[in-house]
């Protein structure tokens, strides 16, 4: 800290001589040492004065005469009450010296580059610290003290540079300080590494320690822990994970053998590694390669060597030669050449069939358009539309750019609007010419935030058949069932989901829906398509947007969506407008679909209650999520009925004559009919003792009691 100078204006002189003023606080003044005294019998004005001298009381003395200048009026204020302390501040403040703290504190050091003053005598009080400052010949040693622009030395110009030197050295000087103490603090706390620890070099950095563990060290532990597990008297154990080789097998989504496969290797806690072909199909080459082209799914490899198939596996374990090889695989880290780990990001599909992807052949023609075309808003039908073009606009734009008819470039128009690059702002038709036609390019969609299969920009390559898609997609989901979900498939872990190759897979293949013709899937191909299509957006939208809730259920049911066809889909639209034939949602007055809307050439020309109990909201008083076929849809419909009411859809009371229902009927009791109805359609999809409970009290005459059980609205993770 540098010293503080403190410059006031001279006080008016013979006007405070008997001005007291109180005593200072011991620790900024001391006081005189106290002096023998004896009381008189008489009190008189000379004892008087010296019993004040004996408490540290005494009399400024009158002041030398100085020029008349107008008093200070804080400096006033502050002279009038007196110890010889104050006395001695106050006339070295008149005097513009330096105020030093006193002798039994630290002294500061000035910076260099300041102004010199002499200090003052100091008073009897302060006589030890001025006697070590006097030099010979009785003058006053020089103190380092800043010059006041009021004091007689102000003459000498302040040194700012030097000052700004000065602070930063300090602060510098300060931080390192404290950056070394908190270093030793740590390095003090931390437990001393031990020095002769085999292949482990430390490298300390500031406030960074670094630990490299040589390849041999980790051999080395490895082959003690292989060893400590085969003088194991309890025997190898899957579960130790301690395996240093890898089980690896290639599958596909639905093999029955596969999972079988699948299920030993989880129940005895084997580590694994599993290729699905459907997923990945750039694997199936590799596997020709290694098993021959003739190999059928499941193909178990153990590091680099084929096993062999499930009955290969089968025989093994009967006589037990499969533990050894097991054992034989933990002491053996896996080559190079045994096949090789799905990364996520990098078995991508460019190097496959799927890779050879071609652009449309309109891209060129829209390229052009989206540049040239003036895109704005516009105000129609006491509406703000925006992002949208007239017909005409789009029409001269063509002309201009091909140099044609304008007869052929409506054509063009209208190829574009059939392929989905555009679409009228109300999609009331597909492209015709004038200025109050209006329509937009399929990512100038207002509600493009709202669709989660598109990512930034349109799909510009030539579009593949929906009912492709969609077979990969069930491919693709299955995969992910039996991966991430439990053996019932009623419990789903969709942490793992959204963090695997597989679901990375799907959300870049639900892409190619955006453009896609749908009005060319095959009629017995669409309620399979819709179904798998809601089920896998469920289980995007827990991912993406969360559970539904209980009370608001908008953002799940209504607000998610895709765009399939160049038209949007929410899990609501696929339920009420697709499979129930564009029936009212429950506690609704409109219809999912206008009757100008497009997709209604979709929607199913029934409805059928069975569709209920197949499709999964993800949520546990909600069907299990499945994935249906074409060949075998309807079969599959009943399986699923015949299951939701199995586990729990449907409770029979014998005693009080009560049904209890799943609330599912209620809300969609329209696709049921009346109680009585649905009591007897129900009885198809009962297990023989319900169906018999059920049957008796149909058929004694008495009253049927129908309640609905509550729904449980909890994530079925």
């Amino acid at each position: 800290m540098g010293e503080e100078t403190l410059v006031a204006m001279p006080l008016a002189p013979h006007h405070h001589h008997h001005a007291r003023l109180d005593a200072l606080p011991h620790h900024v003044a001391p006081a005189p040492p106290p002096q023998q005294q004896a009381p008189p019998p008489e009190p008189t004005v000379a004892d008087s004065k010296e019993e004040e001298r004996d408490r540290g009381v005494v009399e400024p003395p009158a002041p030398a005469p100085r020029p008349e200048t107008p008093p200070s009026p804080g400096l006033a204020a502050a002279a009038g009450a007196g110890e010889v302390g104050d006395v001695y501040y106050a006339r070295r403040m008149l005097q513009g010296a330096v105020l030093r703290p006193p002798p039994h504190l630290p002294q500061p050091e000035a910076p260099p580059g300041l102004a010199r003053a002499l200090s003052a005598p100091a008073p009897h009080g302060y006589a030890e610290e001025e006697a070590e400052e006097t030099e010979a010949g009785g003058r006053q040693r020089p103190v380092d003290r800043s010059a006041s622009a009021n004091s007689a030395a102000a003459a000498v110009a302040v040194d700012v540079a030097s000052i700004g030197r000065f602070l930063r050295d300090r602060r510098a000087v300060l931080s390192s300080a404290i950056t070394r103490r908190i270093s030793s603090l740590k390095e003090s706390s931390a437990p001393p590494a031990a020095a002769d620890t085999y292949g482990v070099q430390e490298i300390h950095l500031p406030n960074v320690k670094v630990t490299v563990r040589l390849k041999d060290a980790i051999a080395a532990e490895d082959d003690d822990i292989s060893l400590a597990d085969s003088n194991d008297d309890g025997g190898y154990s899957f579960s130790g994970g301690h395996i240093k080789g890898r089980v690896s097998f290639f599958s596909r989504s639905g093999c029955r053998d596969c999972a079988a496969v699948r299920a030993f290797f989880r129940q005895s806690g084997l580590p694994y590694v599993e290729i699905n072909l459907d997923v990945f199909p750039e694997r199936e080459a590799e596997l020709a390669s290694r098993a021959g082209a003739a190999a059928r799914v499941p193909q178990i490899f153990l590091n680099e060597k084929l096993l062999g198939g499930l009955v290969v596996l089968n025989s093994l374990r009967n006589s037990g030669e499969f533990e050894r090889r097991v054992r034989d695989l933990a002491g053996r880290r896996c080559p190079d050449s045994a096949p090789r780990m799905p990364v996520y990001g990098f078995d991508d599909d460019a190097g496959g069939k799927e890779g050879e992807e071609a652009e449309d052949a309109m891209v060129g023609v829209v390229r052009v358009l989206r540049h040239r075309l003036p895109i704005q808003d516009r105000f129609v039908r006491v509406k703000l539309v925006k992002n949208c073009f007239s017909g005409a606009d789009m029409v001269d734009g063509i002309v201009n750019h091909l140099e044609c008819s304008r007869k052929k470039a409506v054509e063009i128009g209208k190829e574009l609007a059939r392929k989905h690059f555009i679409h009228h702002v109300f999609r009331e038709n597909d492209f015709e010419d004038g200025s109050q036609n209006l329509y937009r390019f399929l990512e100038h969609d207002p509600a493009v935030p709202k669709y989660y299969n598109f990512r930034g920009s349109t799909n510009d390559g030539e579009p593949k058949p929906a009912a492709a898609v969609g077979h990969r997609m069930t491919k693709i989901m299955l995969a992910i069932l039996e991966a991430y979900a439990s053996d019932d498939r009623r419990h789903l872990d969709y942490s793992r989901i959204a963090a695997s190759e597989e679901f990375r897979r799907y959300a870049n293949l639900v892409q190619e829906l955006q453009r896609a013709d749908m009005t060319a899937l095959p009629a017995e191909e669409r309620l399979p398509f819709f179904l798998n299509l809601h089920n896998a957006m469920a289980i995007h939208a827990v991912i993406r947007v969360g559970q539904p809730g209980a009370v608001d259920r908008r953002p799940f049911f209504s607000d998610f969506q895709y765009i399939v066809g160049g038209q949007p889909y929410s899990l609501a639209a696929i339920r009420n407008g697709i499979l129930r034939a564009n029936r009212r949602q429950p506690y609704t007055l409109a219809k999912p679909f206008g009757s100008n809307d497009r997709r209604l050439e979709l929607a199913q020309r029934r409805a059928n209650p069975l569709v209920h109990f197949a499709l999964c909201d993800a949520t546990r008083s909600s069907p299990i999520v499945r994935f249906y076929t074409t060949q075998s849809v309807e079969p599959e419909l009943r399986h699923a009925a015949r299951e939701f009411f199995l586990h729990g859809g449907v409770e029979i009371d014998l005693e009080s004559r009560t049904v209890h229902l799943t609330r599912i009927v209620k809300w969609y009791s329209a696709d049921f009919g009346q109680d009585r109805d649905i009591l007897r359609w129900l009885l198809n999809y009962l297990d023989p003792t319900k169906a018999g409970l059920l049957t008796h009290l149909l058929n004694d005459g008495g009253p049927i009691n129908v309640s609905y059980m509550n729904y449980d609205w909890s994530l079925n993770v």
